[in-house]
């Protein structure tokens, strides 16, 4: 693709290059010296490669880190909108229905006294749990009537470039709609043979335990970048039987 002079890239080129020129005749009408002049420009010549190199390093570094910082936080206002709109109340509801729940909701109840270690080993503790799900068909119908009117947000979720960095998060949302179309296809959920409940359930878990997952590290994020948002997260904690949006 050929150049164009109207670009500033091009533009600023040729001023740079006219300043340097001027520079050294400026040099050489004051000094007068063209053999001094000579050497100090192959010289300057001879160590460029070496600045282009160490500012070249440099400012990708720095760039590389100012751009993951910005994606990061694009992609977490993402996963923030999908936790006030789906994924707050979806976990709310499938928590209700995990037999073993009591022996990890506790240690689900985040404060302000967690460190990134607490984090860390809640993640390791997760990793151990069953995520069973107890459900029957006005279970099964109340779901589908939820997730069934979010079924545009998911959507638009999905068609979001953003996410396609976050793997995670990507299946997460990739397991809900699948969930969502497994419920839908069914006329009704009364007189669900034994295997296709058990198969429902194995969908539901999958998406509980990838949204669980999900929920801790977002909170972490909240934690450590945004205490105003953590604290109306903690206030909404889905795990927290307890939990109110008003501050006591």
């Amino acid at each position: 693709m050929r150049l164009s002079l109207r670009t500033w890239e091009v533009r600023l080129g040729i001023v740079l290059v006219a300043l340097s020129v001027a520079t050294y005749t400026v040099k050489y009408l004051l000094l007068g010296d063209l053999e001094n002049t000579y050497q100090y420009i192959f010289n300057a010549l001879g160590f460029l490669p070496i600045n282009v190199l160490l500012v070249t390093l440099i400012l990708n570094q720095l760039l590389s880190v100012r751009a993951k910082r910005e994606r990061l936080d694009k992609l977490n206002m993402v996963i923030g909108t999908f936790f006030s709109e789906v994924g707050t109340g979806l976990l709310t509801f499938l928590s209700n229905r995990d037999p073993g729940l009591p022996e990890i909701r506790r240690d689900l109840i985040v404060t302000d006294a967690w460190t990134p270690e607490i984090f860390s080993g809640m993640h390791d503790r997760l990793q151990h749990h069953r995520y069973g799900v107890a459900v029957d068909a006005a279970d099964l119908e109340e779901l589908c009537r939820y997730l069934k009117g979010r079924r545009d947000f998911l959507l638009r979720l999905l068609e979001n470039p953003v996410l396609m960095e976050h793997e995670t998060f990507t299946n997460l949302l990739r397991a809900t709609f699948h969930l969502t179309e497994e419920l839908e296809r069914r006329g009704g959920f009364a007189g669900l043979p034994e295997s296709d409940i058990r198969h429902l359930e194995g969908d539901i878990g999958r998406v509980y335990r990838l949204l669980t997952g999900e929920w801790l590290g977002y909170m972490e994020y909240l934690k450590r970048n945004y205490p105003y948002l953590f604290s109306f997260a903690m206030r909404s904690n889905p795990f927290d039987e307890t939990a109110s949006s008003i501050v006591r």
